[in-house]
């Protein structure tokens, strides 16, 4: 009987905790959609690659201003809900292999959710050379919220913009807040 109580308690735990883990991710991804939402709508000021708001997400990584600053505002809005992430402007470093759950048309690990980052592939450059939030992951599109871009989906662009781009677009989806 007292063996059958330990194990019950261990159960009850068990599944209370790991509801509670799931509620906490759930609550990660709902604040960090605040905080990269809130950025639609920045635009450079005062040249390329500048502004306030440009200039604090390239200073969140340790650059000056002047810089491509995509994966810097992705490092910014991470920072802001303290996921552990590459604190980084170089987007190849956001594609690190545990944290990939899809890549080239395959998922490897579960659907990208709203927090989950992805990567656009330049072959010019034989590199992922762009990256954004997934804000909705849908069956051909994908809802977007990603710095340095335009209206045309540049990755030189001019501000913060929410886009709809289709899915074989992007190479790779990285998870940082529940990998």
């Amino acid at each position: 009987m007292a063996k059958a109580k330990i194990i019950y308690s261990y159960l009850l735990c068990f599944f209370v905790c790991s509801s509670l883990s799931g509620q906490d991710h759930l609550s990660k991804r709902n604040e960090l959609q605040k905080i990269y939402l809130s950025q639609v709508g920045v635009r450079e000021q005062g040249g390329a690659n500048r502004g306030e708001n440009v200039e604090q997400y390239l200073a969140s990584v340790g650059f000056d201003p002047g810089y491509a600053w995509c994966a810097a505002f992705v490092s910014w809005c991470y920072q802001q809900v303290d996921v552990e992430h590459p604190k980084s402007a170089w987007v190849p470093s956001y594609a690190t292999k545990q944290n990939l759950i899809y890549q080239r048309g395959k998922f490897m690990k579960q659907l990208p959710q709203t927090g989950d980052v992805f990567l656009i592939w330049y072959e010019r450059l034989k590199r992922p050379a762009h990256i954004g939030f997934i804000d909705q992951w849908q069956d051909a599109w994908v809802i977007t919220v990603e710095g340095n871009t335009n209206d045309d989906g540049s990755r030189e662009g001019d501000g913060v913009y929410r886009k709809r781009r289709i899915q074989r677009q992007v190479w790779a989806v990285s998870n940082f807040i529940d990998p």
